[in-house]
């Protein structure tokens, strides 16, 4: 994870972001550091990446790679305001250890790549290019599922697709997505791997709640979704509401501050 010390909307990269609308970097640490709280209750180890001035989006630590079986397949973003989040995040993981490999293509990190069970999800539209999800099968070994995105407010995975549980591997590998965020195809993909999801709707996704971290049980979501609160909870999961809201001006939720190292 990455404090906000520099969070800004001072650009506009996505659909949320209106710089000239105000945006209160104070408040952004303060829903950040509760975020931090409500993973250490849970029990989550964490760990901290120093934020850099000049990047705004660093918060979102989720963008900054994927880490899976103790290797780094490194971020390298579309736009140019983000693209020195990249190497801090490399050098990093290299220092913590990890297996570091260069991406010759452009990808999001886990915004748009997402393990669930014995497969990884991956998005492609708006951000990251088909051609890596080539690349991050051949790197990891594991079958890689492209879906394609065709709403832009919904322009990575993480936004339309949260999962529920197998990030590790744990069986059974459930999420809850957001349909009409996919092509026709891409849906019924999703239907045929997932036919237990959790079907979100607009509301929710407009709130960003589908960009949510989960344990398998205890899954951490916007407190304005709602309606997803209520269907994980008939579901048999246990919602952990915290306010992100101010993060979301620049696209961003609990998931986008979120970078799971899976050693």
């Amino acid at each position: 994870m990455c404090r906000p010390t520099h969070f800004a909307v001072t650009y506009k990269i996505n659909p949320w972001m209106d710089p000239t609308a105000p945006y209160d970097t104070t408040l952004a640490i303060s829903q950040w550091e509760s975020l931090v709280s409500a993973y250490e209750k849970l029990g989550h180890q964490l760990e901290f990446i120093d934020p850099l001035p000049g990047l705004p989006d660093m918060v979102f630590a989720a963008n900054g790679g994927t880490v899976i079986d103790g290797k780094m397949y490194t971020a390298q973003f579309r736009h140019a305001e983000r693209a020195d989040e990249a190497p801090a995040y490399r050098d990093w993981a290299e220092r913590a250890g990890f297996e570091v490999h260069e991406a010759k293509q452009v990808n999001e990190g886990e915004g748009d790549i997402l393990v669930v069970g014995d497969v990884v999800l991956a998005g492609t539209g708006f951000r990251t290019s088909h051609a890596a999800h080539l690349e991050a099968q051949e790197l990891f070994g594991r079958p890689v599922i492209s879906l394609q995105l065709v709403d832009p407010r919904f322009y990575h995975l993480d936004t339309a697709i949260a999962v529920l549980s197998g990030s590790r591997g744990e069986t059974p590998a459930n999420i809850a997505y957001l349909p009409e965020a996919f092509s026709p195809g891409s849906q019924a993909v999703l239907r045929q791997l997932f036919p237990n999801a959790v079907i979100a709707n607009i509301a929710d996704a407009e709130v960003l709640g589908l960009n949510a971290v989960s344990d398998g049980h205890n899954v951490v979501l916007a407190v304005q979704a709602t309606n997803l609160i209520e269907q994980l909870t008939k579901a048999g999961y246990n919602p952990v509401p915290v306010d992100v809201s101010e993060l979301r001006l620049a696209g961003g939720g609990p998931k986008c501050c979120t970078l799971e190292l899976r050693s």
